[in-house]
């Protein structure tokens, strides 16, 4: 979901500025109640009403060790991940092993 525009911000916190209550600021301009209340929070709190910064999703826990997955593929094409796994010199599950196989676009072997 996308971030709330800085104007809708502005206008929502004007009109909550010159006395109208959340339930009403948050009917006008199609938002929750709640968002409001947290807009009005964190300027008191922080003087800020600009969105956070989005993030998506955990860095993978294989990055950085990209070149050794690849050489053990490499070195061993019918290893099956669970192999590679256990290979690699930190500890990860199969599926984050698996998924990061497929963003390298390498294929292994499914089955023992």
């Amino acid at each position: 979901m996308k971030a709330y525009s800085m104007d809708l911000r502005e206008r929502a916190l004007a009109d909550s500025d010159a006395g109208m209550g959340s339930g009403l600021v948050a009917e006008k301009y199609g938002v929750s109640s709640s968002w409001v209340r947290r807009l009005k929070q964190r300027r008191r709190e922080t003087g800020r009403i600009a969105p956070f910064s989005q993030r998506h999703g955990p860095l993978p826990r294989l990055k950085g060790h990209e070149d050794k997955l690849m050489a053990l593929v490499r070195r061993q094409p019918d290893a099956t991940v669970k192999e590679l796994s256990r290979r690699l010199s930190i500890k990860v599950s199969r599926p984050t092993v698996q998924k990061m196989l497929q963003r390298l676009r390498l294929t292994y072997k499914k089955r023992h």
